[in-house]
């Protein structure tokens, strides 16, 4: 599997600045918004590797340059509401937390809905966009939303468990309040007793640190980011999988508005930002791990007979997913196996074959 180096293509890009013109001859004006702080890895890497690699396509040729205005950490709206600030204007160009849409954008789901098979970001990132691309659904659900999708990006590894008490196996969260995002709190729903509470990333660590929850799913190099070992000093490393939560879209309006030299420019960069940030999230993955330790945390691996039997445990999610797709006129089987296929052609089969009932 091609993924690019770190900072190559970027490096690449930024080699021929010297040579083209000084001045561009137009300059467009971009905002982009996210409810999440610029700390986040993917609001970063927008900042450090998206925009400039924009900059660079455009400076090639020196016709256009961009006005970036960068909105982050709910200056403009919530980490939920960017989907619908995209939607009205409010910002042209979205990071968009697909998690939070069930609803709106349930194709997007097609990771989350398929645990236990691959936790490499890459492998998921690149098979999530292909079948964005492949087939309309996707693309479409966005239309919706007066949005042109780019691309779809993977920034975590995997989903791991982190809890406030000694955990050594699924079988300890019996009876546990779990806080999680979107479909991953169906996961619980094989465990006696767990619960899900709802809540987002930015809230994990006040609801572990008041009690509201006894544990929750998140990913390592967020642990790490948020401090999660101050408030929940274990860690199960259960490798729930790999999932797809922000997609870059731009406003249709603005989208309309663009040249088609920068459309092309924002389309390219889109799909060299969704393999930076994957590798990425790869890359710091062992490091963060060895943070959350170094302040404080243990860590246990679940064994692969316990997480089998997770698998096993939970109501077939991939299914009803595909179904739901199915009953509204979308190809949701098909597209569940065309994604399966692509992971296991990459190396990865999972714990359990979601396209059994």
């Amino acid at each position: 599997m091609a993924v690019l180096s770190k900072g190559l293509a970027l490096g690449a890009l930024m080699a021929g600045l010297a040579v083209v013109p000084a001045y561009a001859t137009e300059t467009i004006k971009a905002v982009v918004i996210d409810g999440y702080p610029a700390r986040a890895l993917w609001v970063k890497e927008f900042t450090n590797f998206f925009i400039p690699a924009v900059d660079a396509k455009l400076a090639e040729t020196g016709n256009y340059q961009m006005a970036w205005q960068e909105s982050y950490g709910g200056s403009i709206v919530k980490p939920k509401g960017v989907l619908e600030g995209v939607k009205l204007g409010l910002g042209d160009i979205g990071i968009v937390t697909t998690i939070f849409h069930s609803s709106k954008l349930p194709s997007q789901a097609i990771a989350a809905v398929t645990p236990f098979v691959s936790a490499d970001a890459r492998a998921v990132a690149q098979a999530v966009d292909e079948i964005a691309k492949e087939f309309p659904a996707m693309q479409d659900e966005f239309a919706k939303q007066n949005q042109v999708y780019l691309a779809t990006g993977v920034v975590l590894d995997t989903y791991q468990v982190f809890s406030t008490t000694p955990i050594t196996s699924p079988a300890d969260m019996a009876g546990a309040k779990v806080a999680g995002a979107g479909m991953n709190l169906r996961y619980l729903e094989g465990i006696d007793g767990a619960a899900g509470v709802r809540g987002g990333l930015t809230d994990f660590y006040n609801m572990l640190q008041t009690g509201l929850v006894d544990k929750a799913m998140l990913w390592s190099e967020a642990a790490k980011t948020f401090k999660i070992a101050e408030v929940a000093p274990h860690m199960l490393s259960a490798n729930l999988g790999a999932v797809n939560t922000k997609t870059i879209t731009v406003n249709a309006d603005y989208w309309n508005s663009l040249p088609d030299e920068v459309k092309i420019a924002l389309q390219e960069v889109a799909v060299m930002y969704r393999d930076h940030v994957a590798a990425l999230a790869m890359e710091r993955a062992s490091e963060s791990r060895d943070a959350y330790v170094a302040a404080g945390g243990t860590i246990t691996e679940a064994s692969e007979a316990d997480r089998k039997a997770w698998a096993e445990a939970m109501p077939n999610i991939a299914a009803e997913w595909a179904g739901t797709l199915e009953g509204k006129g979308q190809p949701g089987n098909e597209m569940l196996k065309a994604y399966l296929a692509k992971l296991e052609a990459a190396g990865y089969a999972g714990m359990r074959d979601w396209t059994v009932n």
